[in-house]
């Protein structure tokens, strides 16, 4: 009888969950997340909770995946068994130790060895109830007959924290040797003493919080006699864990990229033959098509390329001459881009990139409305709860679908440019290769705009951020026969004209009008002025933002009691950690104070720089430079200039146009493209084959079944462009060996470092 739903946390900071499964022992969440990893991390891991009615939520299991293991099971579906949420489990961080044995010469004369153990800092502690931890260190020796322990001083509100402490034991000595010790006279064997480092967080009046441990022994030493490394974190006993008891299990589906991003001079002959696909004739023997046609199983191929000819303009000319193909194969008008062809991945793709403003302009008011209004629309006889009123359910769910319908048909005016052009190519294209069926031109759109596009946004609004998580009762299935009413009310003429003037859009400006980018989300905000005692505080606060102005509420549903001009924003920038302590802060500098911002996690931070940069980079009056830190003591932090008014210390982050296109890094979709054609290798030589064998054979086609699964038109044509990405693959692949870096030194259990490169990381469940 448990009401369920699960989250999804980086290390322990949660950025995602899914909507609340009612009452089910086997619940299908069904939900689908991808988003940029902004910052390192160690574990993915998803918590299943138990959601309270008068309490707060328990967690029932939990599934953490290293992220070194993360790519074992990329790609495909998985079953994880739960584990137990145990707080002495719940570990992350590192720390960097360095250790040496030297020899000391006692009162007596005879030769003994001393242990010297510095622990110098530790990274990436996790947050205790939400802010930075109060961390210590405890440094012992430990063998079969004692265990010595020194501790370092408390490091304040910090998860780096940086200790830089020395500690000396006593590891062999004489038996002549008299000084009093913690061990027995007989000398231990070295082979089982081991040094052991936990971290804690100081809880002053309550019990200390445990926060990982790791265990070095002491004979690495003897080949080495100074050691220094980072050790990850572990949990206590190394995570060995007695039996528990069945928690069920979770089944995902991750996909997770690393890219390893080269100088741009390198992808220059990757990227140039890909952008003159659109002007390949037959487009099936372009680079663009010949890399959607190997990789067709794969769905995340195709977003890298969209994004690079999204970047120079060469989308709209690319997806018409793959979907003139396409029509080229279509018999039927009413089956007009039905299938999950490349022209189609491209659509949607691109309409995720450059639609979500106009979602949040047209839909985002009243699914947010849907979702905390908690409205009851069930209708379904079967999954009536006791006391429920069909009748009511009904009007509610009435009263939704027609807000729905009105907004999304007056909101052509909305639609981006470059989704009109899009659409206009395919009306003509359609009208063209079925000249004599009137209604072509709209089920050609409609393909896309409602049944790729609205609904898609409608039933999983998290696909396009338009909500976090939704409530356990969304929306109705659309199937069954007590919705025929509802279908009955769309068929009416009055709301078929008003859907063809939404297929019929064309260019228009999108900025002539307020466009709501964020609706309100909590976070935590410093207060602008001072108390009595000249203490400045942080408070809950809901932010909003439109591409007119950023608003802050006491309350969800009030009244603004700030409002700033996005005009008046100077700069967007993060804020450094050491600031206030905390983690995920950002500020908005404008003519008045900054305002600094806690968000609600790393990925919402993201987020909000990215919305607010994207709204204020034409402004007149931006800064070039800006403080990191703040302005405290009579100085900055940063850089310690007295003057409140003194220019900022670093460079502003590159500010953008006012265009789509400058958002894409080039580069690194052009790594994303190398690495898909690396991993399908054996299908382009399937495909040369495949073409020298239709070029040599003048007889009737038959074509093993490998051959088949390719699109050639041109077999000379198609080998010749084979054979240019095979000689651009050769020379990227010889570039990413000549830079690999296997120098760096590691403890027993220690995440890769790679230098001089970007790292790109992002995942979908």
């Amino acid at each position: 009888d448990l009401c369920t739903f699960c989250t999804i946390s980086l290390d322990q900071e949660e950025v995602f969950r899914t909507k609340v499964f009612d009452k089910s022992g086997s619940p299908f969440y069904g939900e689908d997340f991808y988003f940029e990893i902004p910052r390192p991390f160690q574990f993915l891991s998803f918590y299943v909770y138990a959601k309270g009615v008068f309490q707060r939520d328990l967690p029932v299991g939990k599934v953490s995946i290293r992220k070194d293991d993360l790519c074992k099971y990329s790609g495909k579906e998985h079953w994880f068994s739960l584990q137990p949420v145990d707080p002495n489990s719940e570990v992350q961080g590192k720390v960097h130790l360095e250790m040496r044995l030297n020899e000391v010469i006692t009162e007596n004369g005879s030769i003994g060895q001393h242990l010297l153990v510095r622990i110098i800092e530790c990274k990436e502690l996790p947050l205790i109830s939400g802010q930075n931890c109060d961390p210590y260190a405890t440094v012992s020796l430990v063998g079969p007959a004692r265990s010595d322990q020194k501790k370092t001083k408390v490091k304040k509100k910090t998860s780096n924290p940086c200790f830089e402490e020395t500690f000396f034991f006593e590891v062999t000595r004489s038996s002549s040797y008299s000084k009093k010790s913690h061990f027995q006279v007989e000398e231990e064997d070295i082979e089982k003493l081991e040094i052991k480092v936990d971290l804690w967080n100081s809880e002053n009046l309550a019990q200390d919080v445990f926060l990982g441990e790791t265990r070095v022994p002491v004979k690495v030493l003897r080949n080495d006699l100074t050691h220094k490394a980072w050790y990850l974190l572990q949990p206590k006993g190394n995570g060995s864990k007695s039996k528990s008891d069945d928690l069920g299990s979770l089944r995902l589906k991750l996909t997770y990229i690393e890219d390893m991003v080269l100088p741009s001079a390198c992808y220059k002959p990757l990227c140039n033959l890909l952008l003159k696909s659109p002007d390949v004739k037959p487009i099936s023997a372009s680079a663009a098509h010949i890399l959607g046609d190997i990789c067709r199983e794969r769905y995340e191929v195709v977003l890298p390329m969209v994004r690079l000819l999204l970047y120079h303009n060469r989308f709209v000319p690319f997806v018409s001459a793959v979907a003139t193909l396409e029509l080229d194969n279509t018999q039927e008008a009413n089956t007009i881009f039905r299938g999950n062809s490349l022209a189609t991945r491209c659509i949607d793709d691109m309409m995720k990139i450059v639609g979500k403003s106009y979602l949040a302009v047209t839909l985002k008011p009243v699914i947010d409305e849907i979702c905390d209004s908690n409205k009851s629309c069930e209708i379904d006889p079967i999954k009536l709860k006791e006391g429920d009123n069909v009748e009511v359910n009904k009007e509610h769910l009435q009263g939704y679908v027609q807000k729905v319908f009105s907004l999304i048909t007056q909101s052509s005016s909305s639609c981006p440019p470059l989704m009109c052009d899009v659409f206009r190519s395919l009306r003509q294209l359609a009208c063209k290769r079925f000249p004599g069926d009137p209604h072509v031109q709209y089920s050609a759109v409609s393909s896309f705009v409602f049944l790729r596009f609205f609904a898609v946004a409608v039933l999983s609004p998290h696909s396009f951020q338009l909500r976090s998580h939704l409530p356990a009762s969304y929306i109705s299935s659309f199937k069954e026969t007590y919705m025929y009413d509802f279908f009955k009310s769309f068929q009416e003429e009055k709301c078929i004209e008003k859907v063809k003037k939404v297929h019929l859009i064309t260019k228009r400006v999108f900025d002539s009008h307020t466009s709501l980018l964020f609706s309100l989300r909590e976070v935590q905000k410093r207060a602008q002025g001072k108390k009595r005692l000249g203490k400045k505080n942080f408070k809950k606060r809901w932010l909003r933002v439109t591409n007119k102005e950023l608003t802050y509420h006491k309350h969800k549903g009030k009244e603004a009691i700030c409002i700033i001009n996005v005009k008046n924003i100077r700069a967007v920038e993060k804020l450094d950690e050491s600031s206030f302590n905390r983690k995920n802060m950002f500020q908005v500098v404008h003519s008045e104070k900054p305002l600094y911002v806690q968000a609600g996690n790393c990925v919402e931070a993201s987020e909000w720089l990215e919305i607010l940069g994207q709204v204020s980079r034409c402004n007149e009056g931006r800064l070039t430079t800006f403080h990191p830190s703040n302005y405290t003591g009579g100085a900055w932090q940063c850089c310690k200039s007295q003057s409140s008014s003194a220019p900022g210390c670093k460079p502003c982050t590159a500010t953008m146009l006012a265009n789509l296109q400058l958002d894409i890094d080039c580069d690194r979709e052009a790594e994303r493209l190398f690495s898909f054609l690396s991993s399908n290798d054996v299908k382009l030589h399937n495909m040369e084959d495949a073409c020298a064998s239709m070029a040599v054979y003048q007889g009737p086609q038959r074509e093993p079944e490998e051959y088949s699964k390719f699109t050639i038109q041109e077999p000379k044509e198609t080998f010749q462009t084979l054979k240019q990405l095979r000689n651009v693959m050769e020379e990227l692949q010889r570039q990413h060996d000549t830079r690999s870096d296997t120098t760096a030194q590691y403890g027993n259990s220690l995440y890769q470092t790679y230098l001089r490169y970007s790292f790109i990381n992002s995942l979908e469940h």
